[in-house]
């Protein structure tokens, strides 16, 4: 019943969606084409899929305690990381919109609530070597993968920090003046979400973006994701199902926008 669910929020989306064609507004336009359809098949792609190619090969088996995906109680268990690789990482679609949109913007300061095995880190750090980032990540064995992995591409703005978002995300805020782009990529449940966008709100400027993956994922995030469109501080946003943007440009008019992608 959860699939087919999905398939029909999938199936609204897809209808109700609009196309570049169908876009006035010029900031969201260059968006469309300049990061959304962006095709150019840069080197760091590769770099990025040589790492996920590595951990799809990866037998090893670590414990691991799971907080995420709205579950109420920290799970114990020992999962291969190539299983772990293979649901858990960001898919190289939008791996490569993380890029684009990092790459595009440049913003000089980027939080990431979710490291998993530092996939979308990677991306995104390679896109904006000289940026302050810090990632987030609930499981040690997991983080220790992801800084494995850093490590071996040299990346050397990413400070990672283990613990869970409830009790580092004010630690690793108070180490900023201000955010520049945010990635929201861990506890899938409506109050955590809402709690955490909440909590970063103080550290936004004009030009902040905040990212939320999986926007689509429940009826909870759904939920949440329409109670973020509200906020009156945000002037845009834009829906391409299994991602939402928010920007707070004051000198934009606030519209909501669903994108198809």
């Amino acid at each position: 019943m959860k699939i087919i669910r999905f398939i029909i929020r999938f199936i609204k989306y897809y209808f109700s969606a609009k196309t570049k064609y169908d876009i006035h507004s010029p900031f969201v336009f260059n968006l469309i084409t300049k990061v959304l359809t962006d095709k150019k098949k840069y080197d760091d792609y590769y770099k990025a899929e040589e790492i996920r190619n590595y951990l799809l090969n990866n037998n090893q088996r670590i414990i691991v305690n799971d907080f995420g995906a709205g579950l109420s109680s920290e799970l114990k268990s020992a999962k291969k990381i190539k299983t772990i690789a293979k649901h858990s990482a960001k898919s190289p679609k939008y791996a490569k919109v993380l890029y684009c949109l990092v790459k595009y913007f440049q913003p000089r300061t980027i939080l990431e609530l979710g490291t998993s095995l530092g996939i979308s880190a990677i991306y995104q750090s390679l896109a904006a070597p000289e940026s302050k980032f810090i990632t987030i990540e609930g499981c040690p064995n997991i983080a220790g993968i992801a800084k494995q992995n850093f490590n071996k591409l040299n990346l050397k703005n990413i400070e990672l920090i283990v613990g869970k978002f409830d009790d580092v995300l004010q630690i690793a805020l108070s180490k900023y003046e201000t955010l520049d782009y945010i990635f929201f990529d861990g506890n899938h449940k409506k109050e955590a979400t809402i709690k955490y966008f909440e909590q970063c709100i103080p550290l936004i400027n004009n030009n902040t973006l905040f990212v939320f993956d999986d926007i689509h994922w429940s009826k909870e995030m759904e939920e949440a994701w329409e109670q973020i469109k509200k906020n009156p501080l945000a002037t845009i946003t834009i829906d391409i199902f299994f991602m939402g943007f928010v920007f707070f440009r004051k000198e934009l008019t606030k519209q909501d926008f669903i994108i198809r992608f």
